[in-house]
Order: structure tokens, then sequence, then C-alpha cells
């Protein structure tokens, strides 16, 4: 209970932070983060998105994503952080602490799987979360209605192994803080268009499911 109580107001300082940059600054950033894994693929996605997003559905993000590395106080400046890769995934136990903290005091994560991250950020994230679990979100959730409406859920953007598109999510009282992306690759989509030569409706499904995100981080 004591621990507790020295807790509480380390958290509420963190919470007014969020709160007063959801309202103020409207800052996305990519997370950086340790293990090996290529955390600075498909740089040009996010800002791809935040164009999107700021002509469809209103919002006034900037249009530069800033960087953050996942043990910084600076991550509490960004009310949503992206974070993506092909394969390995390290968090420190400052990391985790760090981390923990963001996503409970209001924070929001999107994590999409580049292609071989899955079994990598699935363990990191049980020590951030040893109580909680990646729960498959259904396609009746608000994320997926939000501002488009995508009644089979997550849409298939690459190929990868030929498997069903999952959206899983960690929740903290009733809110989904936690969005882990897999076997959709939204990053390619969301890219220049010459990079992955996708159709134009293949971009546009991508970036209409990354707006519904944006939107579900920034409203809920």
């Amino acid at each position: 209970m004591n621990s507790m109580k020295r807790f509480a107001p380390y958290l509420v300082v963190l919470m007014v932070c969020i709160l007063t940059t959801m309202l103020n600054a409207q800052e996305l950033a990519i997370l950086k983060y340790n293990g090996g894994g290529d955390w600075y693929s498909n740089p040009t996605a996010l800002p791809n998105l935040i164009k999107y997003c700021n002509q469809n559905i209103n919002t006034k993000l900037d249009l530069k994503p800033q960087t953050v590395e996942v043990s910084s106080p600076d991550i509490f400046q960004y009310p949503f952080t992206h974070m993506t890769g092909h394969g390995h995934v390290f968090f420190s136990d400052s990391d985790v602490e760090n981390l923990r903290n963001y996503l409970i005091s209001g924070g929001f994560l999107h994590i999409d799987d580049n292609y071989g991250m899955e079994p990598y950020i699935t363990a990191e994230l049980k020590k951030v979360f040893p109580n909680k679990a990646l729960i498959e979100i259904p396609t009746s959730h608000e994320i997926f209605n939000i501002a488009f409406k995508f009644p089979e859920g997550l849409p298939k953007i690459h190929e990868h192994d030929g498997k069903q598109p999952k959206a899983f999510g960690i929740f903290h009282a009733d809110r989904l803080i936690l969005l882990f992306t897999y076997e959709s690759d939204l990053g390619d989509g969301w890219e220049d268009p010459e990079i992955h030569n996708d159709p134009e409706d293949v971009r546009e499904k991508a970036l209409k499911m990354g707006a519904n995100i944006i939107k579900y981080a920034f409203e809920n």
C-alpha cells in the first residue's frame, strides 16, 4: 500500500502530461527499440498516413513524425506511438517500466508487424504486462468502425505467409491501449506508391484503416 501511495503522484503527473499533449501538440512518434530489429523501416509510411488523416478526418497532426526511444521520458509528449520492423525486439527493465507507465497513463501504441516480428514482440510484451494477454479484437470494435467501416476487420495488404490478417490488443480499464496488427502490413500500404507498387484500392484500404487507428487513439 505504501509503495502505491508513493507511485500515485508520479502517475498523476504522467496523466496530466499526456492530456496536455493530446490537447495541444498532436504529434506522433516512431518508437525506436533495441534488439537489432529495423525499427526505422517504412520511412515514408507515417508521414503519408499523417497527410491522409489531415485531409480526410480533420486532424491537425504535425506532418513530420518524431522518433522516441522506449525508455525516454519524451515518450509522454506523444499520445500516439508507432512501432514496426522485421525481426528482433528487446525491452530492458527501464524500457518495460517506461512503456507500461506511458500506456496506462493514456498513451497508445500501434505495433505493425512488417514480417517476422511476431514471436519477439509477443515475448517482450509479456514483460510489460505479465498479467495481460494480447486479445484478438472483434470486428464489432470501434476501431474498425470509427471513421471508415471494415466489417470484415483488418484488411490484407501484403501476402506474407498467406494467413488471415489479425488485430490483437491489450486493454486497460476497458480502453484499448495497444494494437498489434499481424499478417496485414498496413505500413507497407502507407508508403509511397512506387515502393511496393500496390494497387490504389489496396493502399486506400491501408490508409483508411490507419485513419481509424489514429482517430481511436486521439478520441478514447
